[in-house]
């Protein structure tokens, strides 16, 4: 499986566009605020990696369902909601590459 952030892959030539996938994750783990700015800085960047593995494990699990090899244009967007919660997701296109 290729993952990649550019529109193309060096090396291979895209064979089929199969359409958008997507992979959305929201970790529930609420990050609270505190005295310790280094803490709190170091459990957003945790809440963000934890959030983004599982991302793109669906991201990857959506790609296979439509039997593609690749998805290209990946682009992570980071949210957080009005009480805390880390929101990551990507949405892009799947391509059949050989």
């Amino acid at each position: 499986m290729v993952l990649t952030t550019t529109n193309s892959i060096e090396g291979f030539k895209i064979n089929d566009y199969l359409g958008i996938v997507t992979g959305v994750a929201i970790n529930y783990e609420k990050l609270v605020m505190g005295f310790n700015a280094a803490k709190y800085y170091k459990a957003i960047q945790d809440s963000v990696d934890a959030t983004k593995e599982k991302v793109f494990k669906h991201l990857v699990e959506n790609t296979v369902k439509i039997k593609a090899n690749a998805v290209v244009g990946i682009k992570v967007e980071i949210e957080f909601t009005s009480t805390n919660y880390a929101i990551v997701s990507v949405t892009r296109t799947a391509v059949k590459v050989g």
